[in-house]
């Protein structure tokens, strides 16, 4: 009989744990933001949330106000949907509110490496040395030089003014992600090619192939993120993470010449510091995704915009021409392909405000924080709503403020000079009569915003630069329509079409 009891107790004690992990018992507490646990225990809104996550958080406000919980694969999400309180969020101290406990098992889960606290102190200092400030012009002259090799270098080879016709999303995608590998990771020797020119054309070929490989796991990134993929394609995402630890390890690296000061500190860093070798093979990786995952598919969608608007495609293509100009520079028939500094970026802010346009309409991150002990937040209405230890902070800015019409008129269109005045200067925003701090938000914000922006922001720039400069384009079907954007990338960045486009392109002279 007591054996009974035991075995029943036993039994009873682990349905009641059970039940407790499956989220049965959560209940809302007093001064709580209001609580949606669907209708699935544990999964809760898993199915709707990856489906849409956008049209599923619209609803979710709608229904529930600009501050609710809900509940998704086991984890319970506070969404915050008001632009006025992102800041105190991404500047509440780490004690509280903490991103990195959703970045390392993001980092681990798609990557295979296991971040230290080492590793966030030292990609920060690092970034800063050579991301930003002097370290940015020497990267911006490298990356520079790479589209030299892979972008101009047939220019100067005499053939006559003839269209070539692509599918416009490879190509940005091509282009771009090569020229910043090739910056970042160093190129091939020549003295081991016989020749500088081999060695340009090695470089040429090897950018490809990595690229090739690239895009077959940065198609499997987001059901490899929500851990979702069937066997086949987990087989497969396994092998594309053995081929990259390999072509980005660190015995290769110190094999090439050209290798970025980002980069090499970074490695050096982390190998005094005792991270093995194959740690440190799996972080180039991380490097390689979190550089180049998004540049590409930006710079796509600025070139696309500009096609379709042809009034901003002439106004951001007389502003490079003018800034041309006044570096002593011209693009004509028979000169030399041009060079492009940091300098000369810095002079547009017509093209600046395109970007920045671009990232409003297709940049979609999702930033959460970890809330490691209870906390309070206090919205713009002056309610304070309570936070729960153990719980998770969601912020989508995409919704919130990028497209939020009480922001932006007509947040669905492309206004190429949104962001600067007539004068240059950047425009200021305001909601319901008060000035916004944040009003886009594709770089994310606070602590863990993004290191690399300034960067990236060169990269996209020098490439669209240098197509405007050089190139005629044009759609194939003029008339086609802008593809929609593939929602299951919600969250992870900038968006990718659900079709590509056909484009065409010629020497301008």
């Amino acid at each position: 009989m007591l054996l009974w009891v035991i075995l029943l107790c036993t039994l009873l004690s682990s349905l009641l744990g059970g039940l407790c992990v499956l989220g049965v018992f959560r209940r809302r507490r007093p001064n709580e933001p209001p609580l949606d646990k669907g209708t699935i225990p544990w999964l809760g809104y898993l199915l709707e949330f990856r489906k849409d996550s956008s049209e599923f958080l619209k609803r979710m406000q709608s229904k529930h106000g600009d501050v609710f919980t809900v509940l998704i694969g086991g984890h319970y999400f506070t969404f915050v949907m008001d632009p006025f309180c992102f800041g105190s969020i991404v500047k509440e101290s780490r004690s509280k509110l903490d991103f990195r406990t959703n970045a390392t098992q993001l980092v681990l889960r798609v990557f295979g490496y296991k971040p230290t606290t080492a590793t966030y102190g030292v990609a920060h200092a690092s970034s800063t040395k050579h991301l930003m400030g002097d370290g940015l012009t020497v990267l911006t002259q490298a990356t520079m030089e790479s589209f030299r090799k892979l972008l101009l270098f047939s220019l100067s080879s005499g053939e006559k003014r003839v269209w070539q016709e692509e599918n416009f999303f490879h190509y940005c995608y091509n282009i771009v992600f090569r020229a910043g590998y090739l910056a970042l990771y160093g190129t091939e020797p020549s003295q081991g090619a016989g020749s500088k020119e081999k060695a340009e054309e090695e470089d040429r070929l090897h950018s490809n192939q990595v690229f090739q490989e690239f895009r077959k796991y940065d198609r499997l990134f987001p059901p490899l993120a929500f851990a979702v993929l069937p066997p086949k394609d987990k087989r497969e995402a396994e092998r594309l993470k053995r081929y990259f630890w390999n072509m980005l390890s660190v015995k290769k690296l110190w094999q090439k010449d050209n290798i970025s000061g980002w980069i090499r500190d970074l490695e050096q860093f982390l190998a005094a510091n005792g991270v093995p070798e194959y740690m440190r093979d799996r972080f180039m990786f991380v490097l390689l995704w979190a550089s180049q995952g998004n540049t590409g598919p930006t710079a796509f969608w600025l070139l696309l915009y500009l096609l379709k608007h042809p009034e901003a495609l002439k106004a951001v293509r007389d502003e490079v021409d003018k800034v041309l100009r006044e570096s002593g520079q011209e693009v004509k028939a028979g000169s030399p392909p041009v060079t492009i500094t940091r300098d000369m970026l810095n002079q547009s802010p017509l093209l600046d405000s395109a970007l920045e346009e671009t990232l409003r309409l297709v940049a979609a991150p999702l930033l959460l924080r970890a809330v490691l002990e209870d906390t309070s937040l206090r919205t713009s209405s002056g309610t304070e709503f309570a936070l729960r230890k153990g719980d998770r902070v969601g912020l989508f800015p995409h919704i919130s403020m990028q497209m939020n019409p009480e922001i932006h008129e007509e947040p669905h269109k492309f206004k190429f000079d949104r962001f600067v005045n007539t004068d240059g200067t950047r425009k200021d925003f305001y909601r319901n009569g008060k000035k916004l701090k944040f009003v886009s938000m594709p770089w994310g914000a606070g602590v863990s915003i993004c290191p690399g922006r300034f960067f990236a922001a060169a990269e996209m720039k020098l490439f669209v630069f240098l197509m405007l400069s050089h190139f005629e384009l044009e759609l194939v079907n003029e008339e086609e329509e802008i593809p929609a954007i593939d929602i299951s990338r919600w969250g992870f960045g900038t968006m990718h079409p659900v079709r590509d486009v056909r484009f065409r392109y010629r020497p301008r002279f």
